[in-house]
Formats: C-alpha cells, structure tokens, sequence
C-alpha cells in the first residue's frame, strides 16, 4: 500500500475517533423492532454498545455508546455511516467481508468499493492485537440485527 493511501486511511481514522457518528444510543421509532448488543475487549478495555433499528428488512439506524482506543471508536463510527438504509442480508454480508478483511493479516486487500472508509482498516490486520479493536463494533451490529428478528 502506498504511504499516501496510508496516510489518507489515518486521517478517516483520525477524523472518526475524533467525530464520533452514531454516538449516544437513539430510540428505536414506533413500529421499528431494534436490536441491542454489548461487547467487551477484555485485552484493552474497549467497550460499546450498539443499538440496530430495523424497518422490516433494512437496517434503519444504528447508534451505539462506548469508550475505548482511537481504533475501536472510529470503527464503530464508520459502521454507523456505512450500515444506515441498509438491507439487512447486505448489512450481516458487509459484517463478513469487514471479518475477512481484518482476519487476513494484511493479506486480502478491503474493496473500497464495498466497505467504503471502513477499508481504512485493512492495515489493521496486520496486528493481530489490534484486529479485535477494529471488529468490536460490527461484532456488536451483527449480534443487534440477529437480535432485531
């Protein structure tokens, strides 16, 4: 990877954990079925909780609460950009693809073009200490979408 891709994908990270999107845990709308999920990092303390709204099968909004390290807390601040309007189905497979990614140890490159700034990410990979931090909150979406059913 180039260094100015690097750069450019510390600065999404920076800019995320700095402005955190989706923070505060929203109500889910009358008629709306919700999903809640907690998760913990017990290796560093990071810990969120993240709430998925569901209109029949689109995932509406997601919100979440947490504190922990840059990594953890502009992962969960992507997802929440990157999951809003979504198909449910299309949401749980983006949740996969984010898996492959940070599971490769650098060795699957993140498709811009699905994970959107959550392929800022992929260099994660290559530490595997770090890789839960990244994943905790979509961990946490996919438990709160399974949850919302």
């Amino acid at each position: 990877m180039s260094s100015d891709l690097e750069q450019l994908y510390q600065q999404i990270i920076l800019d995320h954990a700095r402005t955190r999107h989706g923070e505060g845990l929203q109500d889910a709308p009358a008629g709306a079925s919700a999903g809640e999920s907690h998760q913990l990092n017990p290796t560093c303390g990071d810990e969120i909780t993240l709430r998925a709204v569901l209109g029949g099968e689109t995932l509406e909004g997601v919100s979440w609460e947490g504190q922990g390290c840059s990594i953890s807390m502009a992962s969960a601040s992507v997802l929440t950009d990157l999951m809003a309007g979504m198909p449910r189905a299309e949401a749980l497979s983006l949740v996969e693809n984010f898996r492959e990614v940070m599971r490769s140890r650098g060795t699957v490159q993140a498709d811009e073009e699905v994970l959107g700034d959550a392929a800022a990410f992929s260099g994660v990979s290559r530490y595997p200490a770090r890789v839960k931090c990244a994943m905790l909150a979509w961990v946490a979406l996919e438990e709160a979408v399974l949850a919302a059913q």
